[in-house]
């Protein structure tokens, strides 16, 4: 088993972070600048002109959340499983006002994508979801962040995203709910001690990949999307939680749905096995 990096090793590679360009296209921690209100000067349509470095919300071909709809899907057998490799590694929750995240600290594993591994930075949620499929919406969206340190890559953050449906409660939430109970309406984080990013479950090995943004300012483009298709369930009262936790603004924090433009949509499904 891997062990989580060390503090003063650690510190050492944040420092190497804060000073890299690629640091740039990280979400904003700060939320006063933009919030979810469609009629606000501050809403979604308008995150592009609050600043210049997040023009791209405005005037981007890549924008995310897109509706995943079956007569744009092109099956792509070439994409092959998700490889996902992750460790129990120190946490902390935070409510960042505009959402409800968990950062890991150390080397809390990875996923692997054409080669390249991308670190995983921290995950959050959106409710509703931001993603749609056919047209639909669910209850709750799931983003696990990752980062790639390879200095020759091009697209250096992969998102991989679950959708949740009303139903039994999830584990991972289940898990956390004592921490976002005790940080209702208020920005604050918590250290939860170790926690392992593989029990947050996913659908199934089917899903769809495409080339999008960053779903908050400055709405970065070229991150490579994981949407797994099958749907996981969450409880009522789990969602009620995670929308009473963050500011007003943000109680329904999932940015409208952005034109697909030229882009294609690829659906990895694992090949039928014949029995001999």
């Amino acid at each position: 088993m891997k062990f989580c990096t060390k503090p003063i090793l650690f510190f050492f590679i944040l420092l190497f972070f804060l000073h890299s360009s690629s640091i740039s296209a990280q979400e904003v921690e700060d939320e006063r600048d933009f919030d979810y209100v469609e009629w606000s000067q501050k809403g979604p349509g308008h995150w592009g002109e609050i600043k210049k470095e997040w023009e791209a919300c405005n005037n981007g071909d890549l924008q995310s959340p897109i509706d995943l709809s079956s007569e744009r899907v092109k099956i792509v057998p070439q994409l092959g499983e998700l490889k996902r490799n992750y460790y129990p590694c120190n946490a902390t929750v935070k409510n960042r006002g505009h959402d409800i995240s968990v950062y890991w600290y150390g080397k809390p594993g990875s996923i692997e994508i054409n080669g390249v591994v991308y670190d995983l930075q921290q995950s959050h949620w959106h409710s509703p979801s931001e993603h749609s499929i056919n047209g639909r919406r669910y209850d709750l969206e799931l983003h696990m962040v990752h980062q790639s340190s390879d200095p020759t890559v091009k697209n250096k953050i992969a998102v991989v995203g679950q959708l949740y449906t009303i139903g039994q409660p999830d584990p991972f939430i289940t898990q956390l709910s004592r921490e976002i109970l005790g940080m209702v309406d208020r920005k604050h984080e918590k250290k939860v001690g170790v926690m392992n990013p593989a029990d947050i479950k996913f659908g199934g090995r089917k899903y769809y990949r495409y080339l999008g943004s960053l779903t908050v300012p400055p709405c970065t483009e070229g991150v490579i999307w994981t949407m797994n298709k099958k749907i996981r369930t969450v409880s009522r009262e789990q969602v009620r939680l995670l929308r009473e936790a963050v500011h007003d603004y943000a109680e329904f924090n999932a940015r409208p749905l952005q034109p697909l433009n030229s882009r294609e949509i690829g659906l990895y499904r694992p090949t039928q096995r014949t029995r001999p």
